[in-house]
């Protein structure tokens, strides 16, 4: 069974200039989620990747082929139907300190979705507390306004927002990439303890090769608006076939400085066979 479907897609941006053309983000694209599952789009900046979450969320200018959620069509639904699927797709974005009203107590941003959806009082304060222990926050952050957390907690309360509908689906685009090294891999863990107990399936796009092997069931590679491998998460990370996904792999920084040059000299001498290649084509 497939939860969400990408089939083809092709997105394209205005050329912004006299007689420049469009610019083609996206080539062709097609990528699959199952319920329950984590997929890992990962790409350098520039390769698509953020182009096609925003092209699921429906924030990007779809040229052609289709997004199918549950077996729906989403591909050009209307600001309306949108709303109407927040309760089952949301998203987690990059940046905790700007994803969040500073100004607002955390309870009074748990609880802004629910409020739209009927739950109200009660059973929206309870509601809010469930969320703030499932992200692993004391129930005496509620009251605390956003700008009093550092950035991981807010990350957190972010996850803890996108999970208040109870989606079946979340877009988490590069959602640890602002964050130390330390912090990454605690949110990293949540991410997966939260899939774990809720069945929540993740697109999760980022740049770094590292955090998609630990977290995705499955990968995708992204270049130039393609996708130009994809497969098991432990064999596409463990036995690169692309030259780029060899390129993002030498690219993960290691502990020991003569491993780190000898991989920096290798990833040098791959782009460079790679730029030799694509100029001969």
């Amino acid at each position: 069974m497939t939860l969400l479907d990408v089939r083809d897609l092709v997105v394209e941006y205005p050329g912004g200039g006299f007689r420049r053309p469009p610019f083609r983000a996206l080539k062709g694209v097609s990528i699959d989620v199952r319920p329950g599952e984590t997929v890992g789009l990962v790409g350098e900046s520039g390769s698509g990747k953020s182009t096609l979450g925003r092209a699921v969320l429906g924030l990007a200018p779809i040229v052609s082929g289709s997004v199918t959620f549950d077996g729906m069509d989403i591909s050009r639904l209307s600001r309306g139907a949108r709303r109407n699927l927040a309760s089952e797709m949301q998203v987690v974005f990059q940046d905790p300190y700007s994803s969040l009203n500073p100004s607002m107590q955390i309870e009074q941003i748990l609880a802004e979705p629910l409020v739209a959806r009927g739950v109200r009082g009660r059973d929206a304060r309870e509601r809010v507390r469930e969320l703030l222990d499932r992200v692993g926050l004391p129930d005496a952050s509620r009251t605390r306004l956003a700008r009093e957390f550092s950035g991981g907690q807010r990350q957190r309360i972010a996850i803890a927002r996108a999970l208040a509908l109870e989606p079946r689906l979340i877009v988490c685009d590069e959602p640890v990439s602002a964050l130390d090294l330390s912090t990454q891999a605690r949110v990293l863990d949540l991410f997966i303890e939260i899939q774990q107990l809720t069945g929540v399936a993740y697109l999760f796009i980022s740049h770094d090769l590292a955090v998609v092997r630990h977290i995705s069931h499955r990968v995708a590679v992204m270049y130039r608006g393609e996708i130009v491998e994809s497969g098991d998460g432990d064999e596409v990370t463990s036995q690169p076939q692309h030259p780029y996904t060899q390129r993002l792999l030498l690219a993960a920084p290691v502990p020991d400085p003569a491993e780190q040059q000898r991989r920096r000299a290798e990833r040098r001498a791959l782009t460079v066979s790679t730029a030799i290649e694509e100029n001969a084509a």
